[in-house]
């Protein structure tokens, strides 16, 4: 498409726009009495306005029923993280039994790691990209330790090229074949959190599997912003966030896939809780472990029902859309933004904003993420001062996202507007 950098185009694209009617199922935040130009979800997203009501509805059940309403709410709680699986299957690409949302993102990575990462002789390293979120790197750098590992020899880090922001695809080919023989895991995110780029996920795991490695990934900045396929990649594992482009509130329940070739396979090791147990002995509460089938048997607790009826809210959203729409309409919307803000940099070369992020739509989702040539923080907090919502991460970066459920392309057309306008007034 030739885009156009005029508010009629803008507004033209919004017309056109099958998805347009979401926008008004989220709480867009004010400023001066209008909407701000939010560019964050990709560090949170909005609220559903639904979310209310099934959280209104749990409240109710709790004051009625108190304890019997794990078996006789409206939705009663003991089965309650089934009720969201298919939609939930359905944006990552798996199988309703490989995936369930629980307990919050590190910890799951803790204890998926604690089945999936079992360093043996020479094999013991964990392979991940450089720069990815600190959590990972805690969490990566404690479970070798625990292992009686060194971080500083047992875990390999891939770090782009001299003078290039991404990582190429080949070169992480090349590291996994050339360390082959010492790697125990592969942890990648899925779409780095500081560039934006969105890794080649099927690539990666088809040359770790030929390597004799397990191949897992975090997708806290993936779920909900670009189309995976986890069972069909032959992905082991993977867990996500679900308050970023899934919109299910600050802290809101995580998620995790554990593919079901793994499922029967009872002598992995785990850390174990009754919610994971098999449902049907799970209440004659014994002594000894019974897994229930597919992932529900990483459970640890019972599930924590209000931040669950809050994700339900967006997943129906979710799955009312269709994630292969969503992703139509996102790789449009960024390509405007990209477009918006090319136009901007040749207008103002003396404030550039360097685009980091891959330009190639396979290799990112939403997000852009922009590096300015001089007064980068100054911008960011012009930007705020005038209602436009993005995300500074130290030390240069500036983040935003486009998010094509409530995003328009005029939202897009104000930040390069809005640029325009800071920048007449002498940055």
């Amino acid at each position: 498409m030739n885009f156009e950098n005029t508010l009629s185009f803008a507004q033209q694209l919004d017309e056109n726009d099958s998805l347009k009617k979401f926008r008004e199922r989220f709480h867009i935040p004010q400023h001066n009495g209008k909407d701000a130009i939010y560019l964050c979800g990709n560090s949170l997203g909005l609220l559903p306005k639904s979310a209310r009501s099934f959280v209104e509805q749990e409240f109710q059940d709790w004051e009625k029923f108190g304890v019997e309403g794990h078996f006789n709410a409206k939705n009663p709680w003991f089965p309650y993280h089934h009720f969201g699986r298919k939609m939930l299957a359905e944006i990552v690409g798996a199988k309703e039994e490989e995936v369930v949302a629980m307990n919050s993102l590190t910890a799951n990575l803790h204890l998926l790691m604690v089945s999936f990462y079992q360093p043996k002789g020479a094999r013991k390293k964990i392979m991940m990209e450089a720069n990815a979120f600190p959590s990972d790197q805690y969490a990566i750098e404690t479970q070798v330790k625990f292992h009686g590992g060194n971080p500083e020899t047992d875990i390999i880090e891939i770090s782009p090229r001299e003078g290039e922001y991404t990582l190429r695809t080949e070169d992480i080919l090349a590291q996994i074949e050339k360390n082959k023989n010492e790697l125990a895991l592969i942890l990648f995110g899925g779409v780095n959190y500081l560039s934006g780029q969105y890794f080649d996920l099927k690539k990666i795991t088809d040359a770790g599997h030929a390597a004799g490695v397990t191949v897992g990934f975090d997708l806290a900045h993936a779920a909900g912003n670009v189309t995976v396929q986890l069972h069909d990649w032959n992905v082991d594992f993977a867990c996500w966030c679900s308050y970023k482009y899934l919109n299910s509130g600050a802290g809101g329940v995580g998620g995790i896939f554990v593919h079901e070739k793994h499922s029967a396979n009872n002598d992995l090791p785990r850390f174990a809780g009754w919610w994971g147990n098999d449902e049907q002995t799970r209440f004659q509460m014994k002594k000894g472990f019974f897994p229930q089938t597919g992932a529900g048997a990483w459970q640890v607790s019972n599930a924590p029902v209000f931040a669950m009826a809050i994700h339900r809210a967006s997943l129906e959203i979710f799955s009312e859309a269709g994630i292969k729409n969503l992703r139509a309409k996102s790789e449009q919307l960024t390509a405007y933004l990209e477009f918006t803000l090319n136009d901007f940099n040749q207008k103002n070369p003396e404030h550039e904003l360097k685009i980091i992020t891959p330009t190639n739509i396979s290799e990112r989702g939403c997000q852009l993420s922009l590096i300015a040539k001089k007064d980068g923080k100054k911008i960011f907090e012009q930007l705020t001062s005038h209602g436009v919502i993005a995300d500074w991460r130290e030390p240069n970066v500036i983040r935003m996202s486009p998010v094509p459920l409530y995003n328009s392309f005029e939202d897009v057309y104000r930040v390069g507007e809005t640029l325009m306008m800071i920048n007449g007034t002498r940055i």
